[in-house]
């Protein structure tokens, strides 16, 4: 027997989920951080993508995060995804992210802002330039390189497939070597500038390399393993870290295409990221928060108009069926979808972004409750997500065209 879904109001009288996005934990929503201190303390306008995924910017954003650095934050649309805003073209004619204002001056280049950030602020432990940082921020470029050989290069057979493979092995061997040197877990003895440069790129290669080759970084090297669990024990981390599925699908266009080694495993490993189950997925090791499924019924509720209207289904159809999705989201009780249901919501769960929507274990509550709904309805998949770009997650179709028009304030 099935449940009733539950009305919006009654969904909204649900909503316990509170968020103090200005002076609490690291959070993509925020377009300002004070640290508890007063706004006059803000010398820092840090321009990043809205759609919080930006490699470059999530290093920027981190080190202010870690340092604690009052900043103001102005959200720009990254190409890929929408077009750029015309006042930021005026500020940046590049385009470029980042992008940061200190002290009255504008400054793009991720690595130049960190090293203007420390000149300003000091470093985060050991700056970009000291002698232990150096050889690691190299050994992260040729590791960078290594991984787009084996993901980026379409590999004309099985053994030069196999070969790209054994060059980035060989370079993580390094790295694991590199981690072993310390007597924690971080690259230096603690948190450093080391760290930092390493996070964006090695948690987009966790992601990648699990959905188009099969193999799981974190699962496979034990340093790498205790290095992401000593990250994620930092609040800072958990508010940019992204999902798997985000991350897969928003690399293609971004590094002109990633490739497939077409292993039944490499099969199995896909069809679990795009379709679930994704509990034990190797992306997060910390515990689920209880606040996990409070918080993606919030972030529903406050966008519910737009992801309907956006929806290609019917209207009518998708409301109905998103309450039979929250419903089981807050309470466990399945509700019969209507007819269609299936595609609907599955359009939806394909969409769901981390961090910029929500967090990682947010998303996937509301996966699974997308998913489960949409079981009852039917086996239908919706089309491929696009590989050229993702204009499909367009951020214009949530702003006001005054939010577009201006800096966040």
């Amino acid at each position: 027997m099935t449940a009733a879904p539950l009305a919006w109001e009654d969904l909204a009288s649900l909503d316990i989920y509170t968020l103090d996005r200005i002076n609490g934990v690291t959070n993509a929503q925020a377009n300002l951080r004070l640290f508890g201190q007063p706004a006059s303390a803000v010398q820092v306008i840090l321009y990043r993508d809205r759609h919080g995924w930006c490699p470059y910017c999530q290093k920027v954003w981190l080190w202010l995060e870690e340092k604690q650095i009052p900043y103001q934050i102005h959200k720009v649309s990254m190409f890929c995804y929408g077009d750029k805003e015309t006042w930021y073209k005026r500020k940046v004619p590049s385009g470029m992210l980042p992008a940061l204002e200190l002290d009255g001056q504008l400054i793009t280049e991720s690595d130049d802002i960190l090293r203007a950030l420390e000149q300003r602020f000091g470093p985060l432990t050991l700056a970009m330039t000291d002698a232990q940082v150096l050889p690691l921020r190299q050994l992260e470029r040729l590791l960078f390189r290594a991984w787009c050989l084996w993901l980026c290069q379409p590999h004309a057979s099985d053994r030069q497939d196999r070969h790209a493979q054994e060059q980035f092995i060989g370079v993580v061997s390094r790295v694991e070597a590199a981690l072993a040197a310390t007597p924690g877990p971080y690259f230096l003895t603690e948190f450093s500038t080391a760290d930092l440069v390493f996070i964006p790129y090695v948690e987009r290669m966790n992601a990648s390399l699990y959905y188009y080759k099969g193999y799981s970084l974190r699962e496979a090297n034990p340093g790498l393993a205790a290095w992401f669990t000593a990250l994620e024990s930092r609040s800072t981390y958990r508010g940019t870290q992204s999902d798997f599925h985000t991350h897969v699908h928003d690399l293609p266009p971004q590094m002109g295409g990633c490739y497939g080694n077409g292993l039944p495993q490499t099969a199995l490993y896909q069809q679990r990221v795009d379709q679930g189950p994704w509990q034990d997925l190797p992306e997060v090791g910390y515990p689920e928060p209880e606040t996990a499924p409070w918080e993606a019924l919030h972030r529903v509720l406050k966008h519910r108009h737009n992801i309907v209207r956006v929806n290609p289904a019917d209207s009518a159809l998708v409301d109905l069926a998103l309450r039979c999705a929250l419903t089981h989201l807050v309470t466990g009780d399945l509700c019969s979808p209507p007819e269609g249901a299936d595609l609907a919501l599955r359009y939806l769960r394909d969409r769901i972004s981390v961090p910029r929507d929500m967090s990682l274990y947010a998303a996937r509550r509301l996966r699974t409750s997308l998913e489960a709904i949409a079981a009852l309805a039917g086996s239908g998949q919706p089309p491929a997500l696009p590989t050229q770009h993702r204009r499909d997650q367009n951020p214009a179709n949530f702003l006001t065209l005054d939010a577009l028009s201006k800096p966040d304030s």
